[in-house]
């Protein structure tokens, strides 16, 4: 598995049509086979700032599998007029350190 962080800018005053939009895509990207779990976050400190977390099955799953499907024309789509706000966008490989907190 590989997970893609994409972290993107978004005007205050745009948030709520941006969250709509990734809300409309979620629907094609959790119907895609190479798409495992997905999160949209958006930072307390810099309203701003958001960071879509995508795990897939494999990096070549999603640049060669999902990027060639219906569902990646359905998912661009809707976020086709926030491609300009992207800041990074890169596929991690988990590491072994991992663990759960006393809180979980």
């Amino acid at each position: 598995m590989i997970i893609e962080y994409t972290r993107y800018r978004i005007p205050v005053g745009d948030a709520e049509v941006f969250e709509s939009a990734y809300a409309r895509a979620a629907v094609p990207l959790a119907s895609a086979p190479q798409c495992v779990d997905y999160e949209l976050t958006r930072c307390d400190d810099d309203p701003e700032s958001y960071v879509l977390r995508i795990t897939w099955t494999s990096a070549a799953d999603h640049l060669t599998g999902f990027r060639s499907s219906p569902a990646f024309r359905a998912f661009f789509a809707e976020i086709k007029p926030y491609v300009a706000a992207i800041q990074e966008m890169r596929h991690y490989t988990r590491t072994a350190v991992a663990g759960r907190g006393a809180a979980a």
